[in-house]
């Protein structure tokens, strides 16, 4: 034995002191010395972490001698960061002490960076839990647009996508655990986003430039929505849904759940929801003044619907994982599916609607190394089958269709000077085909190749992120058009706005191929100073660059959805003749310089999180409208819209760049009166306008609201005030939008079943039965928000 303890001795003097095994135990509690259970303990940047029992104990074994950096965190508290010196062979014992937070701090899990919204140096938000499963709405826009910052663009109620600080579309990549939603909402707004709210674990968004994770496609933000459908464990559980609404008479069924064995985990889900026609308190459609008679007793009852606004969903995933000690490697298989009303798009009694297939298949796996340099690889891998018919009279008008691969490669390395991060592999192929009348963008293949580097650093009080990527992209199409076009302006006379154009008709169509590749580079450099405990200030200072979209360069026809007549950035239009012709400007990428502050209170019974943010683009890619009309093309039969000789008409919009700037800021209070009860004021604005004069369309206008909650053991009530003021920053052509206030409430009862989590809730939104237009939405003139509506629901957690 004393030979042995010898040779030990020897070998402790001989290893570095980093390498020898150490031990730690201890409490974690919060203020009042109440123990905490549940609570997560990880030692940041190793894979070791712990969860408290039900006296708030834990124990960790194995750990390296020095200095170690433990990050705790629990449910209602603020995270807890904690430098740790083990030195020692003797367990090391400590008490760890947690401050309440009533705003929610959530990690975000899809990020090599540890981020949260009252930690990292971007603004952060995530919905999970109870919050998620009070907002979510049919689409992911509405179900994201109380969080601060971030709007929806509201078509209708049933394709709406979300716009954060007044940026959508191409710039804001919606994704599915990480991988790329690879359907085509960003292509147009009456397309409805394949992603599924009801089935999800949290929904992310992270404000601001997140190319360096996701892309350039993100440059103006991300939404990832995350769910469990490839498991990284086995333990058993699940939840369910059931819920009925009146104003459209929805039904919403879903559930999810996981399970397994030792080395295997299970996942499937589902969910199916059918809709009416939703109710608005006043006729949809803003009233003009024509000179024509209106039937007075139309609606006289006050039963006012938007016409094409039901839908039809359904959805199933099924999944399964490999489990092993060092991590885990699964495979999981989507089938999505939705049916749903055009409004705006019925000609006559002709209803148009829309019909969504997506199979969608995600390969995910972990790998956690053991060795001194490679701490873990992370996998993540899809192919995306997406086909969207528009269907009119029974046929097919519109067919438009997404194949996309995609694969994504995390290494992170072990600690490297005090330093956290690691590198990014990322590869993605989609090819986009629209066919039929309404067609308006041509076949097209788009390549993306990148490398990111990503890295932080706690020095004392201060937390450094860096980060860096470049991009390889390549964009083809061997069939773009450029039709002969008779455009013309309505103040022209009656005789030259039929004959206007008429003289170039003999011009033949012109078909060309067309290949663009773009090299962007985005950096990121990110701080942190915890000045005082329980408050920090962030600083995160971006450039990132995009290249245009498919969509933003060869756009050229009748896009129906959004009531326009589209033009790309490679054509240009001469407005004196109305002629459209190829363009002689350079394309270039577009360059955004954001500049990002926040001041956060991240402890006690008051905490806050105050963001200002300024962002330039150059080289903005945006719609302008011309003043000029063009003929949709589409044959709606003899008698449709005789009282009306421009109604196949559609105003003509010109992709063009320009310099913009947009600046603004966030604002969120939270205030924990007692234990049961919470006040909440938030607002946000955004101004965004060109750099020499004018306004970008569309922007979301100055909101502000409150939110009082009531939470005990049984009972939860919610009640939402929210302002949005009127919008007269408009761009040429474009109409102003009256404010209006919205009130919403809900409660719910946990019923205890069988010692299961179940609960009874009612959902009140619009409570006044106001009239409420969007200003962001591309018809906001025929289809306003729903009116007074009641949710009736109950569901479960096992």
């Amino acid at each position: 034995m004393l030979k042995i303890s010898r040779v030990a001795a020897l070998i402790g003097l001989l290893l570095p002191t980093s390498l020898m095994a150490q031990s730690i135990q201890g409490e974690v509690k919060n203020s009042n010395g109440e123990s905490i259970a549940g609570a997560t303990v990880r030692v940041e940047g190793t894979n070791t972490v712990t969860v408290t029992d039900k006296n708030g104990h834990f124990s960790l074994k194995d750990l390296t001698s020095g200095m170690n950096e433990f990050h705790i965190t629990a449910t209602g508290f603020a995270h807890l960061h904690q430098d740790i010196v083990l030195s020692d062979d003797k367990m090391k014992t400590v008490s760890l002490v947690l401050e309440r937070s009533p705003i929610e701090v959530i990690d975000i899990v899809s990020t090599p960076m540890h981020m949260s919204v009252m930690e990292s140096a971007a603004p952060v938000s995530v919905l999970s839990g109870e919050t998620l499963r009070r907002q979510q709405a049919a689409t992911l826009g509405d179900s994201l647009e109380k969080l601060p910052g971030v709007q929806s663009n509201f078509h209708g109620n049933v394709a709406s996508t979300p716009i954060i600080r007044g940026l959508s579309g191409p710039r804001v990549m919606i994704a599915q655990n990480g991988l790329d939603a690879s359907d085509v909402s960003r292509v147009g707004p009456d397309h409805s986003v394949a992603s599924e709210a009801s089935t999800s674990q949290q929904i992310e968004v992270l404000r601001g430039p997140a190319t360096l994770f996701y892309g350039s496609g993100a440059i103006g933000g991300v939404v990832n929505v995350v769910d469990g459908r490839v498991p990284s464990d086995s333990t058993t559980k699940g939840e369910w849904l059931l819920e009925t609404n009146s104003v459209d008479d929805r039904k919403l069924a879903s559930f999810n759940v996981t399970t397994g064995t030792e080395s295997f985990g299970f996942y499937a889900d589902g969910y199916w929801r059918e809709s009416n026609d939703y109710e608005v308190p006043v006729e949809a459609e803003l009233e003009e003044d024509d000179g024509h008679d209106h039937d007075e007793d139309e609606h006289s009852s006050g039963d006012y619907t938007v016409d094409s606004s039901a839908e039809e969903s359904n959805g199933f995933t099924l999944g399964t994982s490999y489990l092993f000690d060092e991590g885990y490697v699964g495979v999981a298989v989507e089938q999505f599916n939705r049916k749903y009303g055009v409004p705006g798009h019925s000609h006559g009694d002709e209803k148009v609607y829309a019909d969504l297939e997506q199979t969608r298949v995600q390969l995910l796996g972990e790998y956690n190394f053991q060795n001194k340099f490679v701490k873990k690889v992370k996998l993540a891998s899809g192919f995306t089958d997406y086909e969207h018919a528009e269907i009119e009279g029974g046929a097919v008008g519109t067919l438009f269709e997404n194949q996309t691969q995609e694969i994504k490669l995390d290494l992170t390395h072990n600690i490297l000077y005090n330093w956290n991060g690691g590198i990014s592999f990322h590869f993605k192929d989609s090819d986009v085909a629209a066919q039929g009348e309404e067609a308006f963008t041509p076949p097209s293949n788009t390549q993306t190749f990148a490398a990111a580097l990503m890295e932080e650093r706690h020095f004392g009080d201060f937390l450094v992120q860096l980060g860096a990527r470049i991009e390889h992209v390549k964009l083809t199409a061997d069939n773009v058009l450029l039709p002969t076009l008779d455009a013309h302006a309505h103040d022209e006379t009656e005789e030259d706005a039929h004959d206007h154009g008429h003289e170039e008709e003999a011009s033949a169509t012109r078909v060309f191929a067309v290949e663009q590749t773009f090299t962007p580079v985005s950096i990121s450099a990110g701080l942190v100073w915890d000045f005082t405990p329980g408050y920090n200030l962030g600083l995160s200072l971006s450039r990132s660059e995009r290249a245009p979209s498919a969509s933003e360069l060869m756009s050229f026809g009748p896009h129906i959805g959004t009531a326009s007549y589209e033009v790309g950035a490679l054509f240009s239009t001469n407005t004196d003749n109305g002629l459209i012709g190829l363009s002689n400007e350079v394309i270039d990428l577009e360059t955004a310089n954001n500049i990002d502050l926040t001041f956060r209170k991240t402890q006690g019974e008051v905490a806050f999180v105050f963001n200002a943010f300024y962002n330039q683009v150059d080289n903005y890619y945006y719609q302008n409208d011309t003043g000029l009309y063009a003929e949709s093309g589409h044959d709606h039969g003899e008698d449709v819209h005789d009282h009306d000789e421009h109604s196949d008409e559609l105003p003509v919009y010109i992709f063009q760049t320009d310099d913009v700037v947009l600046h603004g800021f966030e604002a969120q209070v939270a205030w924990q009166v007692s234990n049961t009860f919470k006040a909440t004021v938030f607002s946000d604005y955004v101004r965004a306008k060109l750099k020499d004069g004018g306004n970008l369309p569309r922007t979301p206008p100055l909101r502000f609201g409150s939110q009082f909650s009531y939470e005990n053991e049984q009972l939860s009530a919610h009640l939402d005030i929210t302002r949005y003021q009127d919008q007269s920053d408009t761009a040429e052509y474009e109409t102003s939008t009256d404010g209006y206030t919205l009130v919403d409430a809900s409660v719910s009862y946990d019923l205890g079943i069988l010692n299961h989590d179940v609960a009874l809730y009612l959902k009140a939104t619009n409570l006044t039965d106001t009239e409420a237009r969007v200003h962001t939405s591309f018809i906001k003139d025929i289809a306003p928000r729903p009116g007074r509506s009641f949710a009736l629901g109950i569901r479960g957690y096992f």
